[in-house]
C-alpha cells in the first residue's frame, strides 16, 4: 500500500484506500483510512461525493469486516440440505469437488445443464466468463424480483437497457417519482444530487401507497390506490397531448407512434382517472401542466425495484413514453443518455469478449419463446420449473455467486423444493445467505474490503474508470473472485480463458490499450476520461437503437410478437375484510434485508419489520397500534406487530423486506420478523415485461386475540 495518500495532513500514519463500496449494489466510492493493517473509518469519496458523507451500510462496512458471522473457510455439507452440518474444507478440496460435479453433469446432460446467477452490475466478468466458456447460456441475475420490467420496456421503446441512461438530478427543475422511495432506498451520490436539486428550487412530486422519508421532502405527494399507476400515466399522458403540451420539436424529430398514442389514450381522462385512482382529476391535470412548465428540464423516474404487478411492464412504458413527449432525452435536467469509455477513445478490455458466446436455448426461453425479454437478466423465476419439468432440458448444476434467490424470489419453499433435486448446488458468498444455507458448498469469498477487483466503467455524462482496491488482508481463509473462477476453469481444462497469474497482471490486461495503469488509480481511486460532460445533439445526433432510430411508443418489435404497445387499465380487485394487498420495500440501514441486517450496528437500528395497517381498516379488524397480528397466505401464517397509520391506503398493507432470517449462523437476525417472500406464494410466474408481480400478493390479517379465540 505504499502507493496510498491521506486524507488529512498530520496523519502520515493512517493510509488512505481509494476503492468502491460493496455494501449494496450502487458501489459508491470510498475512502478506506488504514492504520497499521487495520480499518480505522470508511468515508464517501471526496473527490466524487463532494465530502466524506457515506450512507449507514457503506460506512458499516468496517464493523461487517469486523465481524465473525461469515463463512470463514470453504465448507462441505455434511447432512440434508438445509440442515446446516457442515464439515470444513481445504479450497483444493471445496474446487476439486465443485469442478468433479460440474463435469459429471457436462458428461451426464451437457454443458446447458449448468446454470449461473449472480447479483448483476459491472463486477461479473469472472463468473460470466466461466459459463460462457463452459458453454452454458444460462446466466440470470436478481432482476427477475426487481428492475426486469424497466429494462424490458426502455429495450421495447429506445432498445436500450434502463442503464444505458441516467438521470440530471441536479439540473432537474420538476421530478415525479412513482414509489421511488429515493432517499431511503439510497445511493450516496444521487440522494446528495436530489437534495441540491430542491434547495436550487426545484420541485419533487412523489407518488406511493404509502407516506415515507422521500415524500416528506416532496414538494407535493399523492396517495394512490394500489395497481392504478398506470391508469394516472395513462390520464397524464392524454392531457399532455391533448392540450398541446409536449415537445413539438422532439416530438416530431425523435418519436414515432404519436398519433396511435393520441387515439389509445382518448378515453383515459383526468375525470376517469379519479375514479381509479382516487387523485383529483385537477390535480392530475395540474401535474401534466407544471411537468410540461418545467420540461425540457424534467425527469419522470421509471423506477428501481419495479417487480409490481403484471400490467408493471406497461406502467414503465408509459413512463419513458411521458419523457419522450415531454423532450428530456439528452436534455440538461432531464434524461441523459449514458457515454461510455469508448465515446472518448478509450476501449477497456474484458475476459468475457474472448469467449465465444454460448449458443442453444436458454431454459427460461428468452429470446425464444419469450423473444422480446432480455436474455442478459434472465427469468430466474422460472428456475424451478425447468428443474422440476426437465423442460427444454435438464438442469442438474446451479451456482449462486453473491446472490440469494430462496431470500429473495416468491415461494422460497416451492424453490427449495426444486433446488434438491440438483446434483450440485454452490455458493460463493461473503454472506450466510439463505442459499448458501442449503448448498452443496460454500466458498467464502473476501469481502470488498480484502480484495482488488477488475476495472470498470461508470458511465455518464463523464464516463470514467474506478477501481476496488484491497485496503486490507483477508481475516480468515478466503479468496478473491478472480482467484476462485480461476482455479475452477483450471480444473475444467479451461484455464486458458483465465490468462492471469495475479489481479495486477489481469488488470495491466484490461488496460493494455488505454495508455493506463495501475498507478493511475492510486491518488483518487477513479481515472476521468474527460473534462467536460459529453451531449449528444439534440438537432441530429441522438442515438436510439431501434429500427427507426427514434423513441418507439409504438414497437413493431412488440407487436410482430403478438405484444401490443400499451393495453387497457382493468380495475385491480377492491380489497374488503381482513385482507391487504401486501407491499414491500427496503429500509436505508439494510441491503436487500438480509446482507446487513445481521451487522450487530445496523440491525441495532432496525432489527425486525412491522405491518402497517390504514387507521380506519385496523379499526375495523379491532387492531391496536403494537398489537400482534397474524399474517397468513395459503397454509403460511407469520406473526407481526401492527404499525396503525393514517399514512398509508387502505387497500394495501406495508412491511419491510427481507427479514424472517431462517439461518441459525445469523445470530442477531435469526428469526426476526416475517419473511415477505415467503408469503408471497404463487407468486414464481413471469409477467409480459419478465418481472414476477409481486404487489399482487393479498393477505389477511387478525388480531392475535381472535386467532387464540
Amino acid at each position: 500500500m505504499d502507493d496510498s495518500y491521506t486524507l488529512f495532513k498530520g496523519m502520515a500514519d493512517i493510509k488512505t484506500i481509494y476503492s468502491i463500496c460493496g455494501m449494496c449494489t450502487v458501489r459508491c466510492p470510498i475512502a478506506v483510512e488504514v492504520k497499521d493493517g487495520t480499518i480505522r473509518h470508511i468515508w464517501g469519496n471526496p473527490h466524487l461525493l463532494g465530502g466524506y458523507n457515506l450512507c449507514a451500510r457503506g460506512a458499516a462496512g468496517k464493523a461487517f469486516e469486523y465481524d465473525n458471522e461469515r463463512p470463514q473457510y470453504p465448507m462441505l455439507r455434511d447432512g440434508k440440505r438445509g440442515s446446516g452440518k457442515w464439515k470444513r474444507a481445504s479450497w483444493d478440496e471445496a474446487l476439486d469437488f465443485v469442478a468433479d460435479k460440474l463435469n459429471n453433469v457436462k458428461d451426464k446432460y451437457g454443458t446447458q445443464s449448468i446454470c449461473l446467477s449472480d447479483r448483476g452490475g459491472p463486477h461479473t466478468d469472472f463468473q460470466k466468463t466461466f459459463l460462457a466458456a463452459i458453454g452454458s447460456p444460462n446466466y440470470f441475475n436478481h432482476h427477475a424480483t426487481c428492475s426486469n420490467s424497466v429494462h424490458n420496456a426502455h429495450i421495447s421503446i429506445a432498445a436500450y437497457a434502463r442503464n444505458s441512461v441516467s438521470y440530471d438530478y441536479r439540473n432537474c427543475k420538476y421530478l415525479v417519482l412513482y414509489g421511488r422511495n429515493l432517499l431511503e432506498s439510497l445511493g450516496t451520490a444521487e440522494s446528495n444530487n436530489v437534495m441540491d436539486m430542491l434547495e436550487a428550487g426545484g420541485r419533487m412530486t412523489y407518488i406511493d401507497v404509502r407516506y415515507n422519508y422521500t415524500a416528506s421532502k416532496a414538494s407535493k405527494f399523492f396517495v394512490i390506490r394500489p395497481a392504478s399507476d398506470y391508469a394516472l400515466n395513462l390520464a397524464l399522458i392524454n392531457v399532455i397531448i391533448n392540450e398541446d403540451l409536449y415537445d413539438h420539436d422532439f416530438v416530431d424529430r425523435w418519436v414515432t407512434g404519436l398519433d396511435e398514442l393520441r387515439q389509445f389514450v382518448r378515453p383515459y381522462t383526468p375525470q376517469w382517472a379519479e375514479k381509479e385512482t382516487e387523485i383529483k382529476a385537477g390535480e392530475i391535470k395540474k401535474l401534466a401542466f407544471e411537468a410540461a412548465e418545467a420540461s425540457p428540464a424534467v425527469i419522470l423516474h421509471p423506477g428501481w425495484m419495479t417487480a409490481w404487478g403484471s400490467n408493471d411492464f406497461y406502467l414503465r412504458r408509459t413512463i419513458y413514453t411521458l419523457n419522450a413527449l415531454l423532450g428530456s432525452y439528452e436534455s440538461k435536467g432531464g434524461i441523459v443518455i449514458n457515454k461510455t469509455p469508448a465515446d472518448t477513445g478509450v476501449r477497456l478490455k474484458s475476459l468475457v469478449s474472448q469467449v465465444p458466446k454460448p449458443r442453444g436455448e436458454r431454459f427460461d426461453g428468452c429470446g425464444t419463446r419469450h423473444k422480446h425479454l432480455g436474455a442478459q437478466w434472465g427469468l430466474g423465476q422460472l428456475l424451478p420449473q425447468a428443474i422440476v419439468s426437465e423442460s427444454p432440458y435438464p438442469i442438474r448444476a446451479y451456482i449462486a455467486m453473491r446472490h440469494d434467490p430462496i431470500a429473495s424470489m416468491p415461494d422460497p419453499e416451492e424453490f427449495k423444493r426444486a433446488l434438491g433435486r440438483l446434483e450440485l448446488l454452490a455458493s460463493i458468498d461473503v454472506n450466510y445467505s439463505e442459499t448458501a444455507w442449503f448448498s452443496d458448498c460454500i466458498l467464502p469469498e473476501c469481502t470488498f474490503l480484502e480484495r482488488t477487483d477488475h476495472v470498470i466503467a461508470q458511465n455518464g455524462l463523464k464516463p470514467r474508470l474506478l477501481l476496488r482496491r484491497q485496503a486490507v488482508k483477508p481475516r480468515f481463509d478466503t479468496k478473491p473472485r478472480w482467484y476462485i473462477y480461476k482455479e475452477l476453469a483450471k480444473r475444467l481444462g479451461l484455464g486458458q480463458f483465465f490468462p492471469y497469474e495475479s489481479i495486477e497482471e489481469l488488470i495491466a490486461w484490461q488496460l493494455q490499450d488505454t495508455g493506463l495503469t495501475i498507478a493511475d488509480f492510486d491518488r483518487t481511486g477513479y481515472v476521468e476520461l474527460t473534462k467536460e460532460p459529453l451531449w449528444f445533439d439534440r438537432k441530429d445526433a441522438l442515438r436510439f437503437n431501434t429500427p427507426s432510430g427514434r423513441l418507439e411508443i409504438i414497437s413493431p418489435t412488440l407487436e410482430d410478437s403478438s405484444i401490443p404497445s400499451f393495453i387497457p387499465f382493468e380495475r385491480p380487485e377492491v380489497l374488503t375484510g381482513n385482507h391487504f394487498r401486501l407491499v414491500t420495500s427496503k429500509v436505508a440501514v439494510h441491503t436487500q434485508g438480509r446482507t446487513t441486517s445481521n451487522i450487530a450496528i445496523l440491525n441495532e437500528i432496525v432489527s425486525d419489520n412491522q405491518l402497517w395497517i390504514n387507521t380506519d381498516r385496523a379499526a375495523e379488524l379491532s387492531i391496536k397500534d403494537g398489537d400482534e397480528v397474524e399474517i397468513t397466505v395459503d397454509g403460511f401464517s407469520g406473526r407481526i406487530k401492527a404499525r396503525i397509520t393514517d399514512l398509508i391506503h387502505r387497500q394495501a398493507a406495508f412491511m419491510l423486506h427481507g427479514f424472517g432470517d431462517s439461518v441459525p449462523a445469523r445470530s442477531r437476525s435469526f428469526g426476526r420478523g416475517v419473511s415477505d417472500v415467503r408469503l408471497q406464494k404463487g407468486l414464481l410466474k413471469v409477467s409480459v415485461g419478465g418481472n414476477c408481480p409481486l404487489t399482487e400478493c393479498v393477505v389477511s390479517v387478525r388480531p392475535i386475540a381472535e386467532v387464540s379465540g
